[in-house]
Parts: structure tokens; C-alpha cells; sequence
């Protein structure tokens, strides 16, 4: 199981939000690079960068910052946030990503992860984050009316690496990981899952692991390697 170090840039900096609120975000570096030197130096083998303005803006807002973490580090990195045309796909793998995440355009343009994952095998994920069990679009600003399952099956055929599943409710909470919702959900596709939201304790890594089997690939940790909850040396050890 992949474990997936966060990094959520917000103004061209490292922060963490509260179940996705922009007014709640906690800043925890000024310098991302550094804090992906950081990861790294722990053991890590991919990060998992939000570009958090982007994902309002509906384009890329923290260009430099992603690249400055790229420059810095030599293992892969996924990113999400304001990626919604194949020429932002393109520009972003171009440029050193090694996947892209397609959130809002999952739902509103599935025209796109079809052409983006035939053109790009391998190299884009989709990000289903889910309030109360419904899809959350557009920075999590709006919650449309279709399940995360649903959703899901829409895109199952379009040959996506991996499908990210964010519990809005738990995310940066420190309330634990939907370990259920997340096997459920696993359970019922072909394609990888990895886990987002609410990871903070070894306990959690461990109750994800037990459902590898069942496909769930990875998981993304955030505000508990911030604030020492979780040790990312410790956590790769468990996944391992």
C-alpha cells in the first residue's frame, strides 16, 4: 500500500484546511519545497500535491510552488486543483507530474477523463470527494446531487490509474479514516482506490491495509504528519 505525504498549497503555501473550509486552513511551511525535501528524507516513494487556489479558480494558481517541489525532489508526485481541459493536462505532465488528479471535470466533464486517460494511460487519477456520500465539486464550494458510488461507475471504463476517495467530513478533522466507506467503495470497482481524509494514527494505516485485497491501493495523509500525530517513517513501515 502507497502512502501518499499531502501537500496543499494555498498563496503559494503549505497549509492544511478543516473539512475543505479556505477560512479554516492552518499554514505549516512557507516553503512547500522544503517541505517535500522533508518527505522525502523520511522514506517516502510519491507526494500528493492540491493546488487549493486552483481548485476555486478552475486554472492553475500555484504554478511555481509545484514547480519549486519538483525541482527539489526526485521521486513522483500527483496533483489536483483547477486541472479541467486536456491542454492543462498536458501542460502539467509536460512539466514533471507524474499524474494528474481530475476532480470537477469528473463530474461535469466526463468527455474529458475519457479522452485525458486514452491519450495518457496511466498518468491520470480521478478525485471523488464525498460530503455525507454525495460528490463535492469546485474546491468543495458545491455538492451535487449524485453519490460517490455513482460516480464511480460512471468512470470505471475510462481506464483512470486510480480513483482518490476524500471524506469531506473527516478531512483534516484527525477523526479517523472512513475505513468502511472506502472498502465499500473498493469493493465494487476494478480500479485502485486510494484513501483521503481523516488518517491520524498507525491504527488507521493498519485497518486500510487490511483491505488491500479488496482494492485499496494507497493513502493520503495530511494534517497528522503535521502536527507529529503520525511519524511518516513509522506510517511507511505499517503500509509496507
Amino acid at each position: 500500500m502507497i502512502l501518499y505525504p499531502a501537500i496543499d498549497l494555498k498563496e503559494g503555501r503549505c497549509v492544511r484546511l478543516l473539512r475543505g473550509a479556505m477560512e479554516a486552513a492552518t499554514v505549516f511551511n512557507d516553503d512547500p519545497a522544503a517541505q517535500a525535501r522533508r518527505f522525502v528524507a523520511s522514506g517516502c516513494r510519491w507526494l500528493h500535491i492540491v493546488d487549493l487556489d486552483g481548485a476555486f479558480a478552475g486554472k492553475p494558481m500555484n504554478a511555481a510552488s509545484v514547480a519549486a517541489i519538483l525541482a527539489a525532489v526526485n521521486i513522483p508526485a500527483q496533483l489536483g486543483g483547477g486541472i479541467r481541459d486536456l491542454a492543462t493536462i498536458a501542460a502539467w505532465l509536460d512539466k514533471g507530474i507524474a499524474r494528474v488528479i481530475l476532480g470537477t471535470a469528473a463530474l461535469t466533464d466526463p468527455a474529458l477523463v475519457k479522452e485525458s486517460c486514452r491519450t495518457y494511460p496511466g498518468r491520470v487519477a480521478v478525485g471523488i470527494d464525498a460530503r455525507s456520500g454525495r460528490v463535492a465539486t469546485e474546491g468543495w464550494a458545491k455538492t451535487s446531487a449524485l453519490t460517490a458510488l455513482e460516480l464511480a461507475l460512471r468512470v470505471e471504463d475510462c481506464g483512470a490509474a486510480a480513483i482518490i476517495f476524500t471524506d469531506i467530513e473527516r478531512d483534516g478533522a484527525l477523526a479517523g479514516v472512513n475505513v468502511e466507506a472506502t472498502a465499500a467503495l473498493a469493493q465494487r470497482l476494478k480500479t485502485p482506490v486510494i484513501a483521503s481524509g481523516g488518517v491520524a494514527s498507525l491504527a488507521d494505516i493498519t485497518a486500510l491495509k487490511t483491505h488491500e485485497s479488496e482494492g485499496i491501493a494507497g493513502a493520503i495523509l495530511g494534517r497528522a504528519l503535521y502536527d507529529g500525530r503520525i511519524d511518516l517513517a513509522a506510517a511507511l513501515a505499517v503500509a509496507d
